[in-house]
C-alpha cells in the first residue's frame, strides 16, 4: 500500500465528504423526479449525479478541486465508492460493481465545455458577391519620389 502524507491525507478526506454530500443530492433530486424515496443509486446514477452536483457547487474550478483530491475521473469516483462501502457507510446490491463507474463520461466534456466560451458561427460570403476594395479617401498620396 502507498504512503500518502498528512495534507493528501486530508484532501482526500474532503473527496469522501463531496461523494456523500453527492449522493444525497443525487436522492433528493430523483425523489423530485420519481416522487418515491430512492432506497438505492446506481453507479451511472450517482456519477450524473456528482457531474450536477460538482457543477453547481465548484462552478469552473471543478476540474481544480478535483485534481487537488486525486479525482481524475469516473473510476477514480467509483473506487471511492467502493472504499465507502468496505467500510460499511455506503451499501451495494448484487448487481453493483466497479465495472459501472468506468468510462462513463469524460472530465474534460462534463467539467470544462460547460465552462468554454462560445465560438462565434463562422460566416462565409457567397461566393457571387464581389470582392471588397480598399476605400478611398479622394486625398492624393504623396510619395517620396516627386
Amino acid at each position: 500500500m502507498q504512503k500518502i502524507g498528512f495534507a493528501e491525507a486530508l484532501d482526500s478526506i474532503d473527496a469522501y465528504v463531496f461523494l456523500r454530500d453527492a449522493l444525497d443530492f443525487t436522492t433528493k433530486q430523483q425523489k423530485k423526479v420519481k416522487g418515491v424515496t430512492v432506497r438505492h443509486v446506481t453507479g451511472p446514477e450517482l456519477l450524473d449525479g456528482v457531474r450536477r452536483y460538482a457543477l453547481k457547487e465548484f462552478g469552473p474550478m471543478v476540474m481544480t478541486v478535483f485534481e487537488n483530491w486525486g479525482v481524475r475521473s469516473c473510476e477514480d469516483i467509483g473506487n471511492i465508492v467502493f472504499n465507502l462501502i468496505g467500510a460499511g457507510v455506503f451499501g451495494k446490491t448484487e448487481e453493483d460493481s466497479i465495472e459501472h463507474f468506468k468510462n462513463v463520461y469524460d472530465f474534460e466534456e462534463a467539467f470544462v465545455k460547460p465552462f468554454a466560451p462560445e465560438k462565434p458561427p463562422i460566416t462565409k460570403l457567397p461566393a457571387d458577391l464581389p470582392a471588397r476594395k480598399p476605400a478611398t479617401s479622394g486625398k492624393r498620396v504623396v510619395t517620396g519620389d516627386h
